[in-house]
């Protein structure tokens, strides 16, 4: 698979030295044309909010802010240059529960520990080739966490949020 990514800007943000090196390395061996990195959360949205990067990749457990903080800040803070970017999650763990927390807070997709170079290629397609709507709710800022479509559906309301006006944003 084939992909160009020099006109990206992408921010990596994980805590643990060898494996922030090891994605910058695959990003920059992918071609990626600006690669920014942080090594928690807290500096990590001060990077983002000083280089507004295309797409942020972020490890989950980190301290003091973890991913699913840093996204918040991304998704919440009216600081925020871009509430919209895609953001990666890189974990170690794939219980539901955990991609549906993810998911919740306004993760746009979810890596799982250890990946190839080939599946963050991928991921980085993804959001990019697929950008998703975004939703503006009280409860929830974020990628429309429904991805299926059921082409002809006629039936009722699967929510009984969903007779709740939402915002969809374009991204």
């Amino acid at each position: 698979m084939a992909f160009k990514f020099e006109k990206l800007s992408i921010l990596v943000v994980e805590d643990t030295g060898p494996m922030l090196k090891l994605i910058v390395s695959v990003l920059e061996s992918l071609g990626v044309g600006q690669v920014y990195s942080a090594d928690n959360g807290e500096r990590g949205f001060e990077t983002f909010k000083r280089v507004n990067p295309d797409i942020v990749i972020s490890d989950w457990h980190m301290k003091p802010l973890t991913g699913i903080d840093l996204t918040l800040e991304i998704r919440k803070n009216p600081a925020s240059p871009n509430r919209t970017a895609p953001i990666i999650l890189v974990t170690g763990y794939s219980a539901m529960s955990r991609v549906s927390e993810a998911r919740d807070a306004g993760v746009t997709e979810f890596l799982i520990k250890p990946f190839s170079a080939n599946d963050l290629a991928k991921r980085i397609a993804y959001v990019i080739n697929k950008p998703r709507d975004f939703i503006d709710l009280s409860t929830y800022f974020g990628p429309d966490r429904r991805r299926r479509v059921t082409p002809g559906y006629s039936g009722p309301l699967r929510r009984q949020a969903d007779s709740a006006p939402a915002q969809s944003v374009a991204r």
